[in-house]
């Protein structure tokens, strides 16, 4: 059964987690954050109380609950297993849920060091992006033991709208590459057709009305496709992150002798787009990419 922790740290207030934990804090839990800019952490507890701590390891100290959302496996590492790291201060029978995007590989060897210390593990990976944690409408896929997803599936619906328990640890992450290879694939497809339809002097927004109501509808099309027509990439899911994410796909195919010739040749467009300055802007800017001159 479902239960609420009294105490809540969470690891890591980038512009998902900073979202993610005001929903937690705004729940009336007690949410004790650590964020590597100590300036972050201090704002966020002026804005939704809870406390602030110099290190993870200090905001796991006495907290049920451990969430952790970073930026790749390094970071998960050094905030995790680190020698400040929060596992350092997690009791036995307290919870450590990683939202971060990172290796399946990295989810086992976390589940493994949890294990060993008597604390509980889920990899947890996010979709959505800032404005699913900003309107607490995030999909969570979570890869670990059921009684221990059970613990925690109340807790995180506060910023989810959608909790799935897919399997074993690892399995989360293993979602969350699926994910990403059916957003890419998606993303590409959207740019190239705004393209065609600029070539063609066709009204873009007309032709997004139109075929938005049949089969090419997505949320890609349906969230992206005005900023993509007015060239507006500053915001969303920024290209750097998808390539990150991509190359976790990538590597997961090789070790499984997967073929995914789409994503290897969408994660190629998206260096030509870093390459053009656009490592922060956001993933739909493969219309850019098409539209050089």
């Amino acid at each position: 059964m479902a239960s609420t922790p009294s105490t809540v740290a969470f690891i890591g207030l980038g512009v998902m987690g900073y979202p993610m934990a005001g929903h937690l804090a705004r729940a009336g839990l007690a949410v004790r954050v650590y964020n590597r800019s100590a300036a972050k952490a201090e704002a966020f507890v002026a804005e939704h109380g809870g406390s602030h701590h110099a290190t993870p390891r200090d905001a796991a100290t006495g907290a049920d609950l451990v969430l952790v959302c970073v930026g790749n496996d390094d970071n998960v590492r050094q905030v995790t297993r680190g020698e400040l790291g929060a596992l350092g201060g997690m009791a036995p029978g307290s919870l450590l849920v990683d939202h971060t995007t990172a290796s399946a590989s990295l989810a086992q060897e976390l589940d493994a060091a949890c294990r060993e210390a008597g604390v509980d593990f889920l990899d947890a990976p996010v979709s959505g992006g800032q404005q699913g944690a900003e309107n607490g409408a995030l999909t969570i896929m979570c890869g670990g033991e059921a009684e221990a997803f059970a613990r925690v599936e109340t807790t995180l619906t506060h910023y989810a709208k959608a909790v799935t328990h897919m399997g074993p640890a690892g399995s989360g992450q293993l979602t969350k590459m699926v994910n990403q290879i059916c957003v890419a694939g998606v993303v590409q497809g959207l740019a190239e057709g705004l393209h065609l339809a600029e070539k063609a002097d066709l009204d873009p927004q007309r032709v997004i009305e139109v075929i938005s109501q049949g089969a090419a509808g997505s949320w890609q099309m349906d969230h992206r496709h005005r900023t993509m027509i007015e060239g507006d990439y500053d915001h969303g899911f920024a290209v750097d992150w998808m390539r990150k994410d991509l190359a976790i796909c990538l590597d997961q195919a090789r070790e499984l002798g997967a073929r995914l010739p789409l994503t290897a040749l969408v994660d190629q467009f998206y260096g030509d787009v870093q390459a053009m300055g656009g490592g922060r802007w956001d993933t739909s800017s493969l219309l850019k990419r098409l539209q050089r001159d």
